[in-house]
Protein backbone atom coordinates (compact mmCIF):
# COMPACT_ATOMS: atom_id res chain seq x y z
CA UNK A 1 0.00 0.00 0.00
CA UNK A 2 1.34 2.95 -1.23
CA UNK A 3 1.75 6.34 1.37
CA UNK A 4 0.30 8.30 -1.94
CA UNK A 5 -3.09 6.47 -1.93
CA UNK A 6 -6.28 8.12 -1.60
CA UNK A 7 -7.83 7.20 2.24
CA UNK A 8 -11.09 4.68 0.34
CA UNK A 9 -8.22 2.87 -1.67
CA UNK A 10 -7.38 0.02 0.93
CA UNK A 11 -10.74 -0.78 1.55
CA UNK A 12 -11.19 -1.62 -2.21
CA UNK A 13 -11.33 -5.29 -3.41
CA UNK A 14 -11.45 -5.18 -7.12
CA UNK A 15 -13.30 -6.44 -9.63
CA UNK A 16 -12.29 -10.15 -10.65
CA UNK A 17 -12.61 -11.15 -14.03
CA UNK A 18 -12.40 -14.40 -15.58
CA UNK A 19 -8.92 -15.59 -16.71
CA UNK A 20 -7.72 -14.37 -20.05
CA UNK A 21 -4.70 -16.91 -21.39
CA UNK A 22 -2.63 -15.13 -23.35
CA UNK A 23 -1.61 -18.41 -25.40
CA UNK A 24 -2.08 -21.73 -24.52
CA UNK A 25 -2.54 -24.33 -27.20
CA UNK A 26 -5.38 -25.72 -28.17
CA UNK A 27 -7.21 -23.92 -25.45
CA UNK A 28 -11.43 -24.28 -24.96
CA UNK A 29 -11.98 -21.20 -23.56
CA UNK A 30 -15.95 -21.30 -21.57
CA UNK A 31 -15.23 -18.90 -18.78
CA UNK A 32 -16.30 -15.60 -19.82
CA UNK A 33 -19.38 -15.94 -21.43
CA UNK A 34 -17.94 -14.63 -25.00
CA UNK A 35 -20.14 -15.59 -28.00
CA UNK A 36 -19.54 -18.25 -29.62
CA UNK A 37 -19.30 -16.85 -33.12
CA UNK A 38 -17.86 -13.72 -34.16
CA UNK A 39 -19.62 -10.12 -34.86
CA UNK A 40 -22.25 -9.51 -37.79
CA UNK A 41 -19.93 -9.03 -40.82
CA UNK A 42 -21.33 -5.67 -41.34
CA UNK A 43 -19.80 -4.11 -38.05
CA UNK A 44 -16.79 -5.33 -38.97
CA UNK A 45 -16.80 -3.71 -42.87
CA UNK A 46 -18.14 -0.49 -40.71
CA UNK A 47 -15.57 -0.69 -38.29
CA UNK A 48 -12.93 -1.06 -40.98
CA UNK A 49 -14.32 1.76 -42.97
CA UNK A 50 -14.14 3.98 -40.23
CA UNK A 51 -10.57 3.51 -39.48
CA UNK A 52 -8.95 6.82 -41.35
CA UNK A 53 -7.09 9.43 -41.40
CA UNK A 54 -10.59 10.77 -39.34
CA UNK A 55 -9.42 9.00 -36.31
CA UNK A 56 -7.00 12.35 -35.75
CA UNK A 57 -10.35 14.23 -34.84
CA UNK A 58 -12.60 13.42 -31.46
CA UNK A 59 -15.72 11.40 -31.85
CA UNK A 60 -18.73 12.85 -31.68
CA UNK A 61 -19.53 12.95 -27.65
CA UNK A 62 -23.29 12.33 -27.62
CA UNK A 63 -23.22 9.55 -30.09
CA UNK A 64 -26.38 10.55 -31.99
CA UNK A 65 -25.94 7.58 -34.66
CA UNK A 66 -25.67 4.92 -31.85
CA UNK A 67 -28.04 6.29 -29.72
CA UNK A 68 -30.45 7.15 -32.41
CA UNK A 69 -30.03 3.08 -33.65
CA UNK A 70 -30.56 1.99 -29.86
CA UNK A 71 -34.25 4.03 -29.87
CA UNK A 72 -34.94 2.92 -33.15
CA UNK A 73 -34.89 -0.97 -31.95
CA UNK A 74 -36.82 -0.05 -29.45
CA UNK A 75 -39.37 2.15 -29.90
CA UNK A 76 -38.16 4.59 -27.58
CA UNK A 77 -36.94 8.51 -27.92
CA UNK A 78 -33.13 9.14 -28.53
CA UNK A 79 -33.58 11.62 -24.89
CA UNK A 80 -34.14 8.10 -23.02
CA UNK A 81 -30.68 6.07 -24.47
CA UNK A 82 -27.38 6.61 -22.43
CA UNK A 83 -24.26 4.98 -23.71
CA UNK A 84 -20.82 3.80 -22.54
CA UNK A 85 -17.70 1.86 -22.35
CA UNK A 86 -19.57 -1.75 -22.17
CA UNK A 87 -22.28 -2.04 -19.75
CA UNK A 88 -20.08 -1.94 -16.79
CA UNK A 89 -19.10 1.68 -17.05
CA UNK A 90 -22.94 1.88 -17.75
CA UNK A 91 -23.46 0.66 -14.50
CA UNK A 92 -20.68 2.61 -12.42
CA UNK A 93 -22.58 5.74 -14.20
CA UNK A 94 -25.84 4.51 -12.35
CA UNK A 95 -24.44 3.74 -8.83
CA UNK A 96 -22.49 7.02 -8.50
CA UNK A 97 -25.65 8.83 -10.12
CA UNK A 98 -28.97 7.06 -8.81
CA UNK A 99 -27.90 4.81 -5.57
CA UNK A 100 -25.77 7.27 -3.44
CA UNK A 101 -28.99 8.41 -1.48
CA UNK A 102 -27.86 9.81 2.07
CA UNK A 103 -26.75 6.31 3.43
CA UNK A 104 -30.07 4.21 2.50
CA UNK A 105 -29.09 0.86 1.01
CA UNK A 106 -29.65 -0.63 -1.65
CA UNK A 107 -30.85 -4.04 -2.06
CA UNK A 108 -29.88 -6.37 -4.35
CA UNK A 109 -29.44 -10.56 -4.73
CA UNK A 110 -26.98 -11.92 -2.64
CA UNK A 111 -26.44 -14.15 -5.45
CA UNK A 112 -26.02 -12.08 -8.62
CA UNK A 113 -23.06 -10.13 -10.52
CA UNK A 114 -20.41 -9.59 -8.09
CA UNK A 115 -19.18 -6.30 -9.97
CA UNK A 116 -22.17 -4.77 -8.06
CA UNK A 117 -20.58 -5.25 -4.42
CA UNK A 118 -17.42 -3.55 -5.92
CA UNK A 119 -19.22 -0.73 -6.92
CA UNK A 120 -21.47 -0.31 -3.57
CA UNK A 121 -17.89 -0.02 -1.41
CA UNK A 122 -16.36 2.33 -4.29
CA UNK A 123 -19.22 4.61 -4.27
CA UNK A 124 -19.82 4.17 -0.46
CA UNK A 125 -22.98 2.91 -0.71
CA UNK A 126 -24.62 0.76 1.78
CA UNK A 127 -26.33 -2.42 0.50
CA UNK A 128 -28.99 -5.18 2.01
CA UNK A 129 -28.83 -8.43 0.17
CA UNK A 130 -32.02 -10.26 0.02
CA UNK A 131 -31.61 -14.39 -0.02
CA UNK A 132 -32.20 -15.83 -3.35
CA UNK A 133 -34.78 -18.54 -2.57
CA UNK A 134 -33.73 -22.21 -2.31
CA UNK A 135 -34.11 -23.03 -6.26
CA UNK A 136 -31.85 -20.08 -6.87
CA UNK A 137 -34.55 -17.75 -8.49
CA UNK A 138 -35.04 -14.05 -7.07
CA UNK A 139 -38.37 -14.15 -4.71
CA UNK A 140 -40.68 -11.20 -6.16
CA UNK A 141 -42.08 -10.63 -2.07
CA UNK A 142 -39.05 -9.91 -0.96
CA UNK A 143 -38.94 -6.58 -2.84
CA UNK A 144 -42.72 -5.74 -2.92
CA UNK A 145 -43.33 -5.61 0.89
CA UNK A 146 -43.31 -2.58 2.42
CA UNK A 147 -39.83 -1.38 4.38
CA UNK A 148 -39.28 0.50 7.49
CA UNK A 149 -36.74 2.60 5.61
CA UNK A 150 -37.06 3.91 1.84
CA UNK A 151 -33.77 1.39 -0.05
CA UNK A 152 -31.55 3.67 -2.06
CA UNK A 153 -32.83 1.80 -4.93
CA UNK A 154 -32.37 -2.03 -6.14
CA UNK A 155 -30.24 -3.53 -8.82
CA UNK A 156 -31.18 -7.31 -10.06
CA UNK A 157 -29.61 -8.99 -13.26
CA UNK A 158 -32.16 -10.46 -15.55
CA UNK A 159 -31.62 -13.15 -16.28
CA UNK A 160 -29.57 -13.09 -13.05
CA UNK A 161 -25.72 -14.31 -13.60
CA UNK A 162 -24.58 -16.97 -12.71
CA UNK A 163 -27.93 -18.68 -12.27
CA UNK A 164 -29.11 -17.98 -15.39
CA UNK A 165 -32.79 -18.23 -13.70
CA UNK A 166 -35.10 -14.90 -15.37
CA UNK A 167 -37.67 -13.19 -14.11
CA UNK A 168 -41.16 -12.54 -16.24
CA UNK A 169 -42.05 -9.29 -17.19
CA UNK A 170 -45.10 -9.45 -14.87
CA UNK A 171 -42.94 -10.22 -11.73
CA UNK A 172 -40.72 -6.96 -12.91
CA UNK A 173 -43.38 -4.74 -13.26
CA UNK A 174 -44.96 -5.50 -9.80
CA UNK A 175 -40.84 -4.68 -8.39
CA UNK A 176 -41.50 -1.28 -10.09
CA UNK A 177 -45.09 -0.74 -9.23
CA UNK A 178 -44.47 -1.07 -5.28
CA UNK A 179 -41.19 0.81 -5.56
CA UNK A 180 -42.18 4.16 -7.57
CA UNK A 181 -40.10 6.09 -6.06
CA UNK A 182 -36.69 4.54 -6.81
CA UNK A 183 -34.79 3.22 -9.05
CA UNK A 184 -34.79 -0.58 -10.05
CA UNK A 185 -32.44 -1.02 -12.38
CA UNK A 186 -32.63 -4.56 -14.26
CA UNK A 187 -29.12 -5.51 -15.61
CA UNK A 188 -29.98 -7.31 -19.31
CA UNK A 189 -26.84 -8.66 -20.21
CA UNK A 190 -27.50 -12.08 -21.43
CA UNK A 191 -31.67 -10.79 -21.98
CA UNK A 192 -31.25 -12.04 -26.01
CA UNK A 193 -30.85 -15.34 -24.87
CA UNK A 194 -34.36 -16.43 -24.24
CA UNK A 195 -35.64 -14.17 -21.20
CA UNK A 196 -37.96 -11.30 -21.79
CA UNK A 197 -36.60 -7.22 -21.92
CA UNK A 198 -37.97 -5.17 -19.69
CA UNK A 199 -37.70 -2.29 -22.33
CA UNK A 200 -41.29 -2.46 -22.74
CA UNK A 201 -41.82 -1.76 -19.54
CA UNK A 202 -40.64 2.07 -20.11
CA UNK A 203 -43.86 3.11 -20.99
CA UNK A 204 -45.37 2.20 -17.84
CA UNK A 205 -42.85 2.90 -15.37
CA UNK A 206 -40.88 6.20 -15.20
CA UNK A 207 -38.66 4.43 -12.26
CA UNK A 208 -37.22 1.48 -14.69
CA UNK A 209 -33.75 1.82 -15.40
CA UNK A 210 -32.49 -1.27 -18.23
CA UNK A 211 -28.95 -1.37 -19.13
CA UNK A 212 -28.02 -3.58 -21.71
CA UNK A 213 -24.17 -4.90 -23.51
CA UNK A 214 -22.89 -5.66 -27.03
CA UNK A 215 -20.40 -7.89 -26.00
CA UNK A 216 -22.67 -10.72 -25.28
CA UNK A 217 -25.12 -11.29 -28.01
CA UNK A 218 -23.86 -9.18 -30.44
CA UNK A 219 -20.54 -10.81 -29.51
CA UNK A 220 -18.76 -7.62 -29.91
CA UNK A 221 -17.06 -7.71 -26.12
CA UNK A 222 -13.46 -6.28 -27.31
CA UNK A 223 -15.28 -3.50 -28.53
CA UNK A 224 -16.76 -1.92 -25.15
CA UNK A 225 -20.31 -1.36 -25.76
CA UNK A 226 -22.94 -0.73 -23.53
CA UNK A 227 -26.02 1.19 -23.23
CA UNK A 228 -28.88 2.30 -20.25
CA UNK A 229 -32.61 3.30 -21.36
CA UNK A 230 -34.66 5.07 -18.58
CA UNK A 231 -37.07 8.11 -18.52
CA UNK A 232 -35.45 11.06 -20.33
CA UNK A 233 -35.04 12.85 -17.25
CA UNK A 234 -32.91 9.88 -15.70
CA UNK A 235 -30.93 9.52 -18.42
CA UNK A 236 -30.38 13.27 -18.37
CA UNK A 237 -28.74 12.60 -14.94
CA UNK A 238 -26.51 10.03 -16.01
CA UNK A 239 -25.39 12.59 -18.64
CA UNK A 240 -24.25 14.93 -15.43
CA UNK A 241 -22.50 12.29 -14.24
CA UNK A 242 -20.59 11.18 -17.57
CA UNK A 243 -19.80 14.52 -18.55
CA UNK A 244 -17.97 15.07 -14.97
CA UNK A 245 -16.18 11.72 -16.08
CA UNK A 246 -15.09 11.41 -19.44
CA UNK A 247 -17.52 12.95 -22.08
CA UNK A 248 -15.96 11.61 -24.82
CA UNK A 249 -16.55 7.59 -23.51
CA UNK A 250 -17.21 6.01 -27.25
CA UNK A 251 -14.39 5.94 -30.02
CA UNK A 252 -15.18 6.00 -33.29
CA UNK A 253 -14.38 2.69 -34.15
CA UNK A 254 -17.24 1.73 -31.35
CA UNK A 255 -20.11 3.57 -32.47
CA UNK A 256 -19.78 2.83 -36.05
CA UNK A 257 -19.30 -1.13 -35.38
CA UNK A 258 -21.99 -1.28 -32.69
CA UNK A 259 -24.33 1.11 -35.19
CA UNK A 260 -23.58 -1.97 -37.91
CA UNK A 261 -24.17 -4.53 -35.31
CA UNK A 262 -27.92 -3.30 -33.93
CA UNK A 263 -28.92 -3.01 -37.87
CA UNK A 264 -27.89 -6.01 -38.52
CA UNK A 265 -30.62 -7.84 -37.24
CA UNK A 266 -30.87 -11.14 -39.38
CA UNK A 267 -27.74 -11.55 -38.28
CA UNK A 268 -28.30 -11.43 -34.79
CA UNK A 269 -31.37 -13.70 -34.28
CA UNK A 270 -29.60 -16.27 -35.99
CA UNK A 271 -26.59 -15.93 -33.70
CA UNK A 272 -29.02 -15.91 -31.10
CA UNK A 273 -30.87 -19.09 -31.81
CA UNK A 274 -27.82 -20.69 -32.34
CA UNK A 275 -26.45 -20.13 -28.92
CA UNK A 276 -29.83 -21.18 -27.86
CA UNK A 277 -29.79 -24.14 -29.54
CA UNK A 278 -26.54 -25.27 -28.30
CA UNK A 279 -27.34 -24.56 -24.63
CA UNK A 280 -30.17 -26.79 -25.03
CA UNK A 281 -28.33 -29.60 -26.00
CA UNK A 282 -25.08 -29.00 -24.08
CA UNK A 283 -28.20 -29.15 -20.79
CA UNK A 284 -29.38 -32.19 -22.05
CA UNK A 285 -25.80 -34.30 -22.27
CA UNK A 286 -24.81 -32.45 -18.49
CA UNK A 287 -28.08 -33.98 -17.13
CA UNK A 288 -27.58 -37.12 -18.95
CA UNK A 289 -24.08 -37.40 -17.13
CA UNK A 290 -25.68 -36.47 -13.76
CA UNK A 291 -25.33 -32.88 -13.10
CA UNK A 292 -28.41 -30.84 -11.72
CA UNK A 293 -28.34 -27.84 -14.27
CA UNK A 294 -30.39 -24.49 -13.79
CA UNK A 295 -32.77 -23.71 -15.87
CA UNK A 296 -30.66 -20.76 -18.07
CA UNK A 297 -31.64 -18.12 -20.53
CA UNK A 298 -28.64 -17.27 -20.75
CA UNK A 299 -25.48 -18.05 -23.39
CA UNK A 300 -23.90 -20.14 -20.29
CA UNK A 301 -25.07 -22.73 -18.03
CA UNK A 302 -24.95 -23.32 -14.30
CA UNK A 303 -24.42 -26.85 -13.05
CA UNK A 304 -23.24 -29.10 -10.24
CA UNK A 305 -22.61 -32.89 -9.94
CA UNK A 306 -23.72 -34.50 -6.84
CA UNK A 307 -20.54 -36.48 -6.36
CA UNK A 308 -17.73 -34.19 -7.69
CA UNK A 309 -16.52 -31.41 -5.78
CA UNK A 310 -16.54 -28.16 -8.05
CA UNK A 311 -13.56 -26.44 -7.29
CA UNK A 312 -11.65 -30.02 -7.95
CA UNK A 313 -13.90 -30.79 -11.11
CA UNK A 314 -12.67 -27.03 -12.72
CA UNK A 315 -9.09 -28.16 -11.93
CA UNK A 316 -9.57 -31.57 -13.53
CA UNK A 317 -11.46 -29.42 -17.08
CA UNK A 318 -8.41 -26.93 -16.69
CA UNK A 319 -5.71 -30.19 -16.73
CA UNK A 320 -8.07 -31.10 -20.34
CA UNK A 321 -7.08 -27.13 -21.79
CA UNK A 322 -10.83 -26.56 -20.91
CA UNK A 323 -11.46 -23.14 -18.88
CA UNK A 324 -14.71 -22.87 -16.95
CA UNK A 325 -15.74 -20.39 -14.02
CA UNK A 326 -15.99 -21.65 -10.09
CA UNK A 327 -16.70 -18.94 -7.86
CA UNK A 328 -15.67 -19.98 -4.29
CA UNK A 329 -18.84 -18.25 -2.45
CA UNK A 330 -21.49 -19.25 -0.01
CA UNK A 331 -23.91 -21.47 -1.25
CA UNK A 332 -22.77 -21.88 -4.99
CA UNK A 333 -19.28 -23.40 -4.60
CA UNK A 334 -20.02 -26.44 -5.66
CA UNK A 335 -21.49 -25.06 -8.78
CA UNK A 336 -19.88 -24.33 -12.29
CA UNK A 337 -20.20 -21.18 -14.80
CA UNK A 338 -19.86 -23.00 -18.25
CA UNK A 339 -20.13 -20.60 -21.67
CA UNK A 340 -22.14 -22.49 -24.38
CA UNK A 341 -19.92 -22.81 -27.09
CA UNK A 342 -20.37 -23.84 -30.58
CA UNK A 343 -22.10 -27.54 -30.95
CA UNK A 344 -18.15 -28.91 -31.44
CA UNK A 345 -17.16 -27.22 -27.65
CA UNK A 346 -20.02 -28.55 -26.50
CA UNK A 347 -19.20 -31.58 -27.43
CA UNK A 348 -15.23 -31.42 -26.64
CA UNK A 349 -16.39 -30.82 -23.06
CA UNK A 350 -18.90 -33.27 -22.56
CA UNK A 351 -16.31 -35.84 -23.81
CA UNK A 352 -14.00 -35.12 -21.42
CA UNK A 353 -16.29 -34.89 -18.39
CA UNK A 354 -17.14 -38.02 -19.26
CA UNK A 355 -13.25 -39.34 -18.69
CA UNK A 356 -12.76 -37.32 -16.00
CA UNK A 357 -15.77 -38.88 -14.19
CA UNK A 358 -15.26 -42.44 -15.36
CA UNK A 359 -11.15 -41.88 -13.99
CA UNK A 360 -12.83 -40.47 -10.45
CA UNK A 361 -15.36 -42.95 -10.29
Amino acid sequence: MSRFWSDHLADLTPYVAGEQPKSVTNLLKLNTNEHPYGPSPRALEAIKHAASDRLRLYPDNESVKLRAAIAQLHDLDIKQVFVGNGSDEVLAHIFNGLFRRSGRALLMPDITYSFYRTYCTLYQIPVQLVPLADDFSIRVDDYTQAHSVEPAGIIFSNPNAPTGIALTLDDIRAIAAANPDIPVVVDEAYVDFGAETAIALLKEYDNIVVVHTLSKSRSLAGLRVGFAVADSQVIQGLNRVKDSFNSYPLDVLAQAGAVAALEDTAYFKQMCQAVIDARTQLTEQLTGLGFQVLPSKTNFVFARHPKFEGAALAQALREQNILVRHFKLPRIDQFLRITVGTLEDCERLCNSLVKILEKTY
